[in-house]
């Protein structure tokens, strides 16, 4: 895809290419750079042109980083370049069986719920069989979530309806991988929502990214935290 030009669609349109150079003054960027050290080591790991799959990648951050040692492919449905092919998750455009791993990075929770166990059917199809999937999706179920449920009768919702119409707690979302086929192999969490302290830190998350690296380092309950990964293998 050589000279393919850059087309942004979207929330892509409005915003630019936010990911690429992370506003440290956004509330979500410590979990965002924590994501990212994760998903660094997951691929770091991996051999030489190990064929991989970035599914709803945006502008392509992760694929253009690791071009040049594996053989990865980028897809998203609101970005188009040289990295990144346009294309859904409903529908991947790609053969069975053709990687033998793959990314779906907080994408899960930007689909419909009905929408959400075709995506994670088109990765398992993908996949070769033994292939592993590595999703990030937020938790609607944090801590803070569960205290403001038992005390105000709701849940937090991780963003608006309009932006994460599928938000579901994590379990929900460990059922659905079991379902499409998945084993779960791995779990993790990243920022424990302990009340008082999340509220600072989302509101000067430059300052305090030390702070979120201690609680997620000291409290990694998965289900108390805002952002889940999940490793899932095809058998």
């Amino acid at each position: 895809m050589s000279g393919t030009p850059v087309v942004r669609r979207g929330e892509y349109a409005a915003r630019g290419d936010y990911h690429r150079v992370p506003d440290p003054d956004w509330d979500y960027y410590p979990t965002y750079i924590a994501k990212l050290e994760a998903v660094r080591t997951w691929l770091h790991g991996l051999p030489s042109q190990t064929r991989v799959l970035d599914a709803g990648c945006g502008e392509g951050v992760i694929v253009e980083e690791f071009a040049s040692s594996l053989a990865i492919e980028g897809v998203d449905p609101n970005y188009t370049s040289d990295h990144v092919r346009t294309g859904s998750l409903l529908d991947l455009p790609f053969p069975d069986g053709r990687f033998d791993r793959a990314l779906c990075l907080d994408v899960l929770e930007h689909l419909e719920y009905q929408q959400q166990p075709v995506a994670l059917a088109e990765l398992f199809r993908v996949l070769r069989p033994g292939g592993e999937l590595l999703v990030s999706v937020p938790n609607l179920a944090h801590l803070q979530s569960r205290i403001h449920f038992l005390l105000q009768g709701r849940l937090i919702r991780t963003a608006s309806e309009y932006k994460h119409p599928g938000d579901r707690p994590a379990e929900e979302y460990v059922r659905l991988a079991r379902s499409a086929g998945f084993d779960v192999i791995g779990r993790r969490g990243i920022f424990p929502t302990v009340p008082v302290l999340t509220r600072f830190i989302r509101r000067h998350p430059r300052r305090l990214l030390p702070l979120h690296r201690l609680l997620t380092r000291v409290v990694p309950v998965p289900g108390w935290c805002l952002l889940n990964l999940f490793t899932l293998r095809r058998p």
